[in-house]
């Protein structure tokens, strides 16, 4: 497989503002692409305010679901590989608010695909699907091949997302492909409403641990890197094979943990045994969800980087840090 050429290949990346949009810039600029990001509203605490990365790419402001201003930053901008991460991606917001998310999720996908379809010079484009698309499946762990059949809000969202990609790359020929990952983790988050790095922030105040769910559900949790490493992949592997254009692969270390494990073994890196409060609020979970990722290691090579226990103490020893600078 040939490698894309990313020095200077101008890159667009939707959904910077995100966790894996601000670690996927940063890998994208290491490896010498010019990096264009739309961005719709101000987030000042993502990496890409908070690491300086704004000022080494190009922002963009507007709104996906905004057809035409995607087509003037791809055109005006000369865009060659679209990563779309752009979504709303918080399922309780997704519970209150289902049309805005609906309008993001769904709306914003064909808007950005038909402005890729539009124009000449885009040759690869990435599009950031979820375990959640496959909504509650009867078999263990999930392949490519079990039906989309999200019924939450977001999930549906999620599952619609994914359906309307497949159909640009088999009805028009537009030379995208499919991530399906689980839950990311690392640093650079700060929507402490969720497992991490909330959790990580109780422990490190000696608080007790609040677990909204009642800490049963079992979920895939993917190192935030390896997530950036296997968009990368996939964009390399579409360019050196376009067949590949509207198939999906899933991503995942293989390893689902329930809730409470991965409390568990937080409070080991962080040496602490506090006793986890379990609140049993959380509603519309899917109780077991996690991934086959034997398509990805088979087909284009590839495997996370970082185990997770690593993982998790790279991210433990970022919020730490930024932790005490806020102290």
């Amino acid at each position: 497989m040939t490698a894309l050429d990313w020095q200077d290949r101008p890159v667009l990346v939707t959904g910077a503002t995100g966790l894996l949009g601000g670690w996927l810039v940063e890998h994208l600029l290491d490896s010498g692409a010019t990096v264009v990001c739309i961005v719709r509203d101000d987030v000042p605490f993502s990496r890409l305010a908070l690491d300086g990365l704004e000022h080494r790419v190009i922002v963009a402001r507007g709104d996906i679901v905004d057809q035409a201003f995607v087509e003037r930053v791809l055109g005006e901008r000369e865009i060659r590989t679209v990563f779309h991460l752009a979504a709303q991606a918080i399922v309780t917001i997704a519970n209150r608010n289902p049309v805005s998310t609906f309008d993001t999720n769904i709306r914003g996908t064909w808007s950005v695909l038909e402005a890729c379809r539009q124009s000449p010079l885009v040759s690869e484009i990435v599009m950031a699907s979820s375990d959640k698309a496959y909504g509650d499946q009867p078999v263990l762990p999930y392949d490519e091949d079990m039906p989309l059949q999200g019924r939450n809000p977001y999930d549906a969202s999620k599952s619609c997302a994914d359906l309307i990609t497949q159909s640009y790359a088999h009805a028009f020929g537009v030379p995208v492909a499919i991530t399906r990952c689980g839950n990311f983790y690392g640093g650079g988050d700060l929507n402490f409403n969720r497992l991490v790095p909330g959790v990580i922030r109780d422990l490190y105040r000696g608080q007790a641990p609040v677990i909204r769910s009642d800490g049963a559900s079992v979920r895939d949790y993917l190192y935030v890197e390896d997530g950036a490493s296997a968009y990368i992949a996939l964009a390399e592997a579409l360019a050196a094979d376009p067949a590949l254009a509207g198939r999906a692969f899933n991503f995942s270390v293989e390893t689902p943990l329930t809730v409470l494990e991965l409390v568990e073994r937080l409070q080991a890196v962080m040496g602490t045994a506090l006793t986890p409060d379990v609140r049993g609020e959380a509603t519309h979970e899917i109780l077991e969800q996690y991934l086959d990722a034997t398509r990805a290691r088979t087909e284009l090579g590839w495997s996370p980087a970082v185990g997770l226990d690593e993982g998790l103490r790279r991210t433990v020893d970022w919020y730490r840090s930024w932790l005490e600078r806020d102290r």
